[in-house]
């Protein structure tokens, strides 16, 4: 049976991801001066007001503030008329220490027993119908929104603003395999001196076709604003909070995921590095060619170091028996906090740049659950 599947991203200017990119800007500064630093921060943002709360325990100086500020700056929200910008932000900020409780699980040891930071499950996947091995509507959706802000900040496009919205649906055929781009929706804050159907022509020819021009697109409905305007925006035109785009920061709802956020914790905490280290294994597996999908969950509880569970799930598409790709998993990938931590460099201040356009399917070097290094392991199997 052919279906369709949606998915969607949306730009750094989005007021949620304004809270993702503050709280994660606020990890980064402490990791720089303190890589044993415990944050748990989150972000709210309104009209003219950024409130940081959480917990943090850190050796670490920071200029809270200057971090607010900044952060906003470079998304793009300076001027006076976005109805948030850095010049006129009200800040709280409200942060407390870790919570004894917990520090007691995973504080800093010599060994690899130290606890996760919190019971939770999570999810990693990973398809071989794209490149980056991500679900083709989620990766069309991150690059459309990616190249918008591109297009925004370089004056390719002029008169546009920082917040953003994009939506792809894909069909795929009877064998599940994506076939052609279904429908397109774009939203993109502007100017009020566009013109809608100027604004459209643009759009088409400066963000759409670049990203767009390897695909079937013969019979692709375009959505472009489709509300017909679209100037008041951002934290302005909608309140943010950290972690409220969990299904845009993952795989755009293609596969599962347990339910926690990513920005503004360090990796003591499992909702963030398991995740990670999630996508690693189901990715590693998918690029071994020993199955064409992988999604791997992975379950703690609070205080203890290795997993209450581990799930590999290949949706019949695998060529060896899953249960030797268990033992691969368990042979050559450590699933306790720390030694995820170690495998993947996690104490570094690398966070901010994950904020937006998705966690996964991205080839920074500092994305190293993006590697693919481990493949021959699962290749011995064929």
């Amino acid at each position: 049976m052919r279906k369709l599947f949606s998915s969607e991203s949306v730009t750094e200017g989005h007021p949620d991801k304004v809270a993702d990119f503050i709280s994660d800007s606020v990890l980064d500064a402490a990791l720089a001066q303190d890589p044993n630093s415990r944050v748990a921060c989150e972000t709210a943002v309104t009209t003219h007001y950024a409130l940081l709360l959480g917990e943090i325990t850190t050796n670490a100086k920071i200029d809270y503030k200057k971090i607010i500020k900044d952060a906003i700056r470079y998304i793009g929200y300076d001027k006076p008329e976005y109805g948030f910008n850095t010049h006129e932000v009200e800040i709280d900020v409200r942060l407390n220490r870790q919570s004894p409780d917990i520090a007691l699980g995973v504080d800093e040891s010599d060994s690899k027993e130290q606890g996760a930071g919190d019971q939770g499950l999570t999810f990693g996947y990973a398809t071989n119908e794209t490149s980056t091995l991500m679900p083709l509507p989620i990766h069309l959706a991150h690059r459309l929104a990616e190249r918008l802000t591109f297009v925004r900040k370089n004056n390719i496009i002029k008169g546009l603003r920082p917040d953003g919205k994009t939506q792809v649906t894909v069909e795929y055929n009877e064998k599940n395999q994506p076939e052609s781009i279904h429908t397109v929706v774009l939203s993109t804050q502007h100017e009020p001196t566009w013109i809608l159907e100027d604004l459209k022509k643009e759009i088409h020819e400066h963000v759409l076709k670049p990203i767009l021009k390897s695909y079937d697109t013969s019979n692709t409905i375009y959505q472009i604003n489709p509300t017909g305007r679209f100037v008041i925006g951002g934290p302005d035109g909608d309140a943010g909070l950290t972690g409220r785009k969990i299904i845009v920061d993952t795989y755009g709802g293609y596969a599962r995921h347990g339910g926690g956020a990513f920005s503004g914790k360090d990796a003591s905490k499992v909702d963030r590095s398991a995740a990670y280290m999630a996508r690693y294994i189901a990715k590693n597996v998918v690029a071994s060619g020993v199955a064409d999908q992988c999604e791997i969950q992975i379950a703690y509880a609070i205080g203890v170091s290795k997993p209450v569970s581990v799930l590999v799930d290949t949706f019949g598409t695998e060529r060896v028996p899953v249960d030797k790709i268990y033992e691969v998993i368990n042979k050559h990938f450590d699933l306790r906090p720390k030694a995820i931590i170690e495998a993947l460099d996690l104490k570094k201040p690398i966070y901010a740049q994950t904020a937006a356009y998705g966690h996964f399917g991205r080839n920074e070097d500092t994305f190293t659950w993006e590697r693919t290094d481990k493949i021959a392991f699962f290749r011995e199997l064929l």
